[in-house]
């Protein structure tokens, strides 16, 4: 029962500390979309997208005007579109073709974006697959609201490396083609070890294929309320901060519960997940390096960083699998570089580098996340810090993924302004030693020994 103390503390997080339902996100299955003309294809996704979710934003906005939670986002994934499209589209720009309807469908019902330009490859390629990913460069320039996602391995199949080392390539040709907007197409594109199916966040979000027709999924936030909240327990042992931490994700949680349930009702379409991530933005006290820091840290990056984001990550899940059944996704603490401003300052201070925030990566939720790199920075480069990230993941049976941004034109010590829930970043230096014989090996580094639990 809910009672009048809990209402006050709902409404003072929402208020002073950055509280919010961060998406409310819409997965359709696209596959009875498919057809072998493409022109029906594209005429059925459509139709099928603004048929159901048209009503999805002015549902999100009731009950932000009914509730008082901000609801910062409202968007659709569908099925992977290497699946959908796969017998209509014989070369790459039949996909954009398909690209550019996703981004009409998502204009017209008002979303701010669209995920699921996607293809599962951890074991290996269809022509289809190799198709869309030879189109994602069009596709991410010739469109607004297209995001798009590459699963490359998995801890059960392993690692393609001819698909990771497609991807480095992949990576600096959506540079090129968006380079007079700071390389803005590789932001909405990852690379996936481990994807989950239900995974509302993007740029990495699609509709499984094991997924009902149409679900609600919702992403909640909030760094904010978990450092306020660890502000009033400084100097206590770490069972009172790993409390303080458990209880202030239920209370989270139970936020997203509502509005899921609630959007659920008014939309006739089954709730799905509640992914419980603190994913921050630039605005200040939104930050999850602040709460690392509040933790003990003197900065981001300093001895001690990786044990206390484990801590972190670890207590935020405790607290949400306690406050509702069914929490998925990617659920914990998100390091995204350009969208966290006290990450962006220790990059600037030095207190932080690409190699600690991989080893960052190895506790918490997903991975190398909005990453300013030199625009010159080679694909084999790009396809070996693909190759170390989804190895991290498929080892430790865990979501990673890359999201760099090689900014054509930007070096070291530049700055690039994204905007919006983007950001800025600094330019983060890579290694300059050359891993191309690693990577254009071809084929797959073999699945680890402990996946074979059957």
């Amino acid at each position: 029962m809910i009672n009048i103390y809990e209402v006050n503390e709902t409404n003072n997080m929402i208020e002073h500390e950055k509280l919010d339902v961060r998406t409310i996100t819409m997965g359709i299955s696209l596959l009875d979309c498919a057809d072998s003309d493409l022109d029906a294809v594209n005429e059925k996704i459509y139709k099928k997208i603004t048929t159901l979710a048209k009503d999805l934003v002015s549902t999100g906005k009731d009950i932000e005007r009914d509730f008082g939670i901000p609801i910062v986002n409202k968007r659709i994934s569908v099925t992977p579109i290497a699946l959908v499209g796969g017998s209509a589209c014989k070369k790459p720009e039949d996909f954009v073709t398909i690209a550019k309807t996703l981004d009409r469908a998502a204009k017209e019902v008002g979303v701010n974006f669209i995920g699921g330009y996607s293809a599962l490859v951890s074991k290996g390629m269809t022509t289809a697959d190799k198709n869309l990913i030879l189109s994602i460069p069009e596709a991410l320039a010739t469109t607004d609201r297209v995001c798009s996602s590459i699963n490359v391995g998995s801890t059960k199949t392993g690692l393609n490396m001819d698909a990771v080392e497609l991807m480095g390539r992949i990576v600096t040709e959506t540079a090129q083609a968006t380079k007079d907007n700071d390389s803005l197409g590789c932001a909405k594109l990852v690379v996936f070890c481990n994807a989950p199916d239900d995974d509302p966040f993007m740029a990495g979000a699609f509709h499984g294929v094991t997924e009902a027709d149409a679900i609600i999924n919702v992403g909640v936030s909030g760094p904010g309320v978990v450092k306020v909240a660890l502000e009033k327990v400084r100097g206590e042992n770490f069972e009172v901060l790993c409390e303080t931490i458990k209880k202030t994700a239920f209370k989270i949680t139970r936020v997203g519960q509502l509005v899921a349930q609630e959007a659920s009702k008014r939309l006739g379409i089954p709730f799905g997940i509640i992914d419980l991530s603190l994913a921050p933005t630039p605005a200040v006290g939104d930050s999850v390096a602040e709460i690392l820091e509040e933790i003990g840290l003197e900065r981001v990056g300093a001895p001690g960083t990786t044990a206390a984001l484990a801590m972190l990550n670890d207590q935020v899940k405790k607290g949400g699998v306690m406050a509702s059944s069914y929490v998925g996704g990617l659920s914990g603490a998100f390091i995204p570089v350009s969208e966290d401003q006290g990450m962006i300052d220790a990059v600037t201070m030095g207190a932080l580098t690409i190699e600690k925030l991989e080893a960052m990566t190895c506790v918490c939720s997903v991975g190398l996340d909005m990453i300013a790199i030199p625009g010159d920075t080679t694909p084999s480069t790009i396809a070996g810090i693909i190759a170390d990230e989804a190895a991290i993941g498929m080892i430790n049976q865990k979501t990673t993924a890359v999201r760099v941004i090689p900014v054509i034109g930007k070096s070291v010590g530049d700055t690039v302004e994204f905007g919006g829930l983007l950001g800025y970043a600094p330019v983060m230096p890579v290694n300059p030693y050359s891993c191309e014989k690693f990577v254009t090996r071809g084929g797959r580094i073999p699945a680890p020994i402990h996946s074979f639990k059957n």
